[in-house]
């Protein structure tokens, strides 16, 4: 049977982030995907210029339309817009019993906030507990620790399992806000697995944190074992990133291709 995933986040109107990266990762690797919208946001590769939440009722029904007839190999979490929602997407997960991956989306690559202070609780209080594996970027790990970014290797891994400590059972730290040539990424379990790839000179990044969680998502949906799963999808993005220059899409920060391996 072929694998199956679901995405639970916001609707990104450019294509590039949200739940269009997401389908169009879990498509570009032989996934089914199902989808969860959280919210619709008006946005480019430019700017985002209007969010407009979905109800918490309906975002609830949509999860218990999806799981109550579709097998779901596993769940990527992106955009939740308040504390309440989180709440409503915790419960409606309850009696889902395989993986999920969790990307806490709290900080744009701009530093603008994309969650309230007031929702950081729930989020640690109600999802990390549920996350098998939490990718966040160094400022969003930041964020839900209440302390200042990690500079160097040893703080993100310090970092890494700190998170752990609060409940989720596996922590990706992410590099791409970091700097020097190398982007090095930390899988923080039992044990720790580097991830090296060499940094890109390209603007057309929009999207990455969703892609790579999707591409993940899409590995554990495979069967695949995390540290496989989390080392797959590093790559296939690392070639993504590549290719995005020749996509030309938009006047500002473009999108990764999803779909290098099909048409170039």
């Amino acid at each position: 049977m072929v694998a199956t995933a679901l995405t639970i986040a916001g609707s990104d109107s450019g294509g590039g982030a949200g739940i269009q990266a997401d389908l169009k990762t879990f498509s570009a690797l032989d996934v089914y995907s199902a989808s969860v919208i959280t919210a619709v946001t008006a946005q480019n590769t430019c700017a985002v210029t209007d969010v407009h939440p979905i109800p918490n009722t309906t975002v609830a029904a949509q999860i218990a339309a999806v799981l109550g007839d579709i097998r779901v190999d596993s769940i990527k979490i992106g955009m939740l817009g308040d504390a309440a929602l989180i709440e409503t997407v915790a419960q409606a997960l309850e009696g889902y019993r395989g993986p999920v991956v969790l990307d806490p989306v709290m900080v744009a690559k701009s530093g603008a906030r994309l969650l309230p202070d007031a929702a950081r609780a729930a989020l640690i209080a109600h999802l990390l507990p549920r996350a098998d594996l939490l990718t966040p970027n160094l400022p969003e790990a930041a964020a839900l620790l209440g302390c200042a970014e990690a500079l160097n290797d040893a703080e993100m891994q310090d970092q890494g399992a700190r998170l752990r400590e609060m409940g989720a059972r596996a922590v990706l730290m992410k590099g791409g806000h970091g700097q020097g040539e190398t982007c090095t990424d930390w899988l923080i379990t039992e044990e720790i697995m580097r991830l090296d790839a060499p940094r890109i000179a390209t603007r057309n990044t929009h999207g990455t944190g969703c892609t790579l969680s999707s591409a993940i998502a899409a590995g554990l949906a495979k069967g695949l074992t995390l540290p496989k799963a989390v080392e797959a999808a590093h790559g296939w993005l690392h070639r993504a990133i590549l290719a995005a220059d020749a996509l030309e899409i938009g006047q500002g920060h473009g999108p990764v291709h999803h779909f290098h391996e099909v048409w170039t």
